[in-house]
């Protein structure tokens, strides 16, 4: 079933919509989920309640591209989770890894709530993403929005650890070059 109609039956509010959205991007959703919380259980819970987060929100948003849109709400639950079960039993896990490298390129005076400040800084992480070479951008994203383990993106592309982990770390380098040309850092 194409995204539009999908879209329809949840501004229709039918039951449909659920059965359908987890036909076609069940997989998808389940991929992402589990990349972060490394959990079937969790992940099977951050996909249910990805479909009522889309329920609920259909009538007021009607999402352009629906793969995005339901992914978006997928990595956001599985972090909350994660974050929530970091927080009664403070251990390890490749979240924390993964958004303590970035720390680095993350100006400390961004505020949050400033959301003009956000999106110019999304924007320009967006921008330098997708200026990188293909390769790079794969590496990029598999580590820092799937949360994928450095050894499993090594052995994707066929490199050793020591070389993916010094492509990252050049690549962290550059987002904070470029955040500071662009004066977000």
């Amino acid at each position: 079933m194409e995204d539009a109609a999908i879209v329809d039956l949840y501004w229709q509010r039918s039951d449909q919509a659920i059965s359908e959205t987890d036909k076609k991007y069940g997989r998808y959703c389940r991929t992402i989920a589990y990349q972060i919380c490394n959990d079937n259980e969790d992940a099977e819970e951050c996909v249910n309640d990805t479909w009522f987060r889309a329920w609920n929100a259909m009538p007021t948003d009607r999402p352009s591209v629906l793969a995005t849109f339901l992914g978006r709400i997928t990595r956001n639950l599985a972090i909350s989770l994660i974050r929530s079960k970091n927080r009664v039993k403070r251990g390890g896990g490749e979240l924390p890894l993964a958004l303590d490298e970035l720390n680095d390129c993350i100006p400390s005076e961004l505020d949050v709530v400033r959301s003009y400040e956000i999106k110019e800084f999304q924007q320009a992480v967006g921008s330098f993403v997708a200026s990188l070479p293909e390769t790079d951008q794969k590496i990029f994203v598999a580590r820092y929005w799937y949360m994928t383990p450095v050894k499993e993106i090594a052995k994707r592309l066929s490199y050793s650890e020591s070389k993916t982990k010094s492509i990252l770390f050049r690549l962290r380098n550059q987002l904070r070059d470029t955040l500071k040309e662009e004066g977000l850092w």
